[in-house]
């Protein structure tokens, strides 16, 4: 027999502890890492993705402001994480080729990407400036956060909110899986990202099934990132093909690299057609109807 009552997990717990982590891994003596880059820019993400969960309880300007901070502070991030990436992608694609590479030694493009200098012991003046930046806007968040009240949310108009992300990301697989334009694709796993991360919130409606749900759009959206850093390689290039190109040596390297988006791809779709393909609606993915929350 189904409980008659089910609390949803507590959001303004979760998102003020996503707030305090990232506080907690900026610190101004420090020049941030990989990891750490990553970790904020997840926990932004995360951050948004709850902000759009609780449209439905919030004012415009309260919504746009947060929304907007944790936006800014991921844009920052995400050109700190690019060129480690890049260089990662290249350094694995040479011991997969090296014949090619050694054709493309003298590309500067190329060189000026994989190559790797050594960090400074200290973040310079400039990046200082920018960690002030992003902790300011963290930390005001935070302050106008902790004021915010978030009690008694009403869980129909929550389920509403979390129907609007998985319809809407129906919506951009369709749309991706029928252009196949990167730009598409990367929409698609933007809004699979925050389906995945407001579902954690329904874990206790029914564990085991939100739970795997929560397993499978993880694997597609790490599939779906890593097919966007190929193409943010591919853009970094500045390649255009032409017929009439005069370095076959690169011409090989972009077709490897899209090899490698379909292979990434080839992981996704079969999986997004199970949850997102037309006319399944959320209660479907689910397997519950929510009665009393």
């Amino acid at each position: 027999m189904e409980p008659d009552f089910i609390k949803l997990k507590d959001i303004k717990p979760a998102l003020s502890g996503y707030i305090k982590e990232s506080l907690g891994l900026l610190d101004l003596s420090l020049v941030p890492d990989d990891r750490t880059i990553h970790d904020v820019r997840v926990l932004m993400k995360k951050s948004r993705a709850v902000m759009k969960l609780l449209a439905g309880f919030t004012d415009d300007d309260f919504f746009s402001r947060e929304y907007g901070t944790f936006r800014e502070v991921g844009r920052i991030l995400c050109s700190w994480r690019e060129s480690s990436v890049h260089r990662k992608i290249l350094k694995d694609l040479k011991k997969m080729h090296p014949s090619v590479f050694k054709q493309l030694n003298e590309n500067a493009k190329i060189e000026f990407l994989i190559k790797k200098t050594d960090p400074p012991a200290e973040p310079s003046p400039e990046m200082k400036d920018t960690l002030e930046k992003i902790r300011s806007l963290i930390y005001k968040s935070s302050y106008r956060i902790r004021f915010q009240t978030m009690t008694d949310l009403n869980p129909e108009i929550l389920l509403k909110e979390l129907e609007k992300s998985y319809l809407l990301t129906a919506v951009k697989y369709l749309t991706s899986r029928n252009s196949l334009k990167p730009a598409d694709i990367h929409e698609f796993r933007k809004r699979a990202k925050d389906f995945l991360y407001q579902l954690w919130f329904f874990r206790p409606v029914n564990p085991q099934i939100v739970k795997s749900l929560e397993k499978k759009l993880d694997l597609l959206t790490q599939n779906l990132g890593k097919y966007n850093d190929l193409n943010q390689l591919i853009r970094s290039l500045e390649y255009k093909y032409k017929s009439d190109s005069a370095s076959p040596a690169m011409d090989e390297l972009i077709i490897l690299i899209r090899q490698e988006q379909d292979r990434y791809l080839s992981r996704v779709w079969t999986a997004a057609y199970k949850i997102f393909r037309p006319g399944r609606q959320l209660v479907n993915v689910l397997g519950f109807r929510i009665l009393t929350i």
